[in-house]
C-alpha cells in the first residue's frame, strides 16, 4: 500500500450539499486529491468553486432543490454531458428540524425525510446505475450520524433518516459489490456547522456535548477530509457497508 492508492487524479466527484460546511470541507479534500468536481446545491457556490479552481481542478456548478426527485435526471444528464462519467458520489445534503416529539408535524417529518433519506437514494440509484452502465468500479459515501447510533431528543425525523442511512449503505454495499462498487458511510460527530449553531449557541448543552468528547472540541469540516478520501479512493476497494465515526472518541465514551 502506497499513497499513490490516494491519489484521486483523473476522477470525477459529485458532492451534494458542497456550499458550506462539511461538504465544502470534503469537496475540497477531494480535489486536493486530484478528483474534477460537480458541486449539487440550490445556494451558491461561489467560494468553495474558487478554491477548487485554485486548486487546478475543475468544478462543475448545479444548481438543484434536492427536497424532491425531480431534479435528478437533469443533475445526471448535465454532468455526464460535460464531463462524461462520475466516479464518486458523497451523499452530504442534508437538512434538520428540531421540536418535541409530542408537537413534531407531518411537514417537519416530510421534508427531512425526502432530502435526507429518498432524495438520496434515489440519486445513488441513478449514479449506480452509470456505474454498472459504464463498467465504473464506483465509491458513493453517505454521510450518516452520531444519531444513526443514539436516539437523540427533539429531532425525530432526523434520527429516523440517519438510522436508514446507516442501514441503506448495508444494502447497497450487499447488492453492488459484486459490481465492484464500494457504498460506505461517514458518521460525523459534533460539527462546527449550521446544523449545530443552536447546540453551540446554548451554553448549557455545549458544555455538556464538550464534556463528553475525549478530543475536546467541536470537529471541523477540515476533520473529514482524509476519511472521505481514503473511502473515494482505491486504498478502500475491500471496504464494503461500513459506516467510520469521524467523532473525537464520542462514541467511545
Amino acid at each position: 500500500m502506497t499513497l499513490k492508492s490516494f491519489d484521486l487524479t483523473g476522477k470525477v466527484a459529485m458532492v451534494t450539499g458542497c456550499n458550506t460546511g462539511l461538504g465544502r470541507g470534503m469537496a475540497v479534500g477531494l480535489a486536493q486529491a486530484g478528483a474534477d468536481i460537480i458541486g449539487v446545491s440550490l445556494p451558491p457556490h461561489d467560494e468553495v468553486k474558487q478554491e477548487i479552481e485554485a486548486l487546478g481542478r475543475r468544478f462543475l456548478d448545479i444548481r438543484a432543490d434536492l427536497s424532491s426527485l425531480e431534479p435528478i435526471d437533469r443533475i445526471m444528464s448535465t454532468a455526464l454531458a460535460e464531463y462524461g462519467r462520475i466516479d464518486i458520489l458523497v451523499n452530504n445534503a442534508g437538512i434538520i428540524r428540531r421540536e418535541d416529539a409530542l408537537q413534531f408535524s407531518e411537514k417537519d417529518w416530510d421534508d427531512v425525510i425526502n432530502v435526507n433519506l429518498k432524495t438520496l437514494f434515489f440519486l445513488s440509484q441513478a449514479v449506480g446505475r452509470q456505474f454498472v452502465e459504464k463498467e465504473i468500479k464506483g465509491k458513493i459515501i453517505n454521510i450518516a450520524s452520531m444519531l444513526s447510533y443514539q436516539g437523540g431528543i427533539r429531532v425525530p425525523s432526523y434520527t429516523s433518516s440517519k438510522s436508514a442511512v446507516m442501514g441503506l449503505t448495508k444494502l447497497l454495499a450487499n447488492e453492488w459489490a459484486k459490481y465492484g462498487i464500494n457504498v460506505n458511510a461517514i458518521a460525523p460527530g459534533y460539527m462546527a456547522t449550521d446544523n449545530t449553531a443552536p447546540l453551540r449557541a446554548d451554553k448549557v448543552r455545549s458544555a455538556e456535548i464538550l464534556d463528553r468528547i475525549p478530543a475536546g472540541r467541536w470537529g471541523t469540516p477540515e476533520d473529514l477530509r482524509g476519511a472521505v478520501v481514503f473511502l473515494a479512493s482505491a486504498a478502500s476497494d475491500y471496504v464494503n457497508g461500513f459506516t467510520l465515526a469521524v467523532d473525537g472518541g464520542w462514541l467511545a465514551r
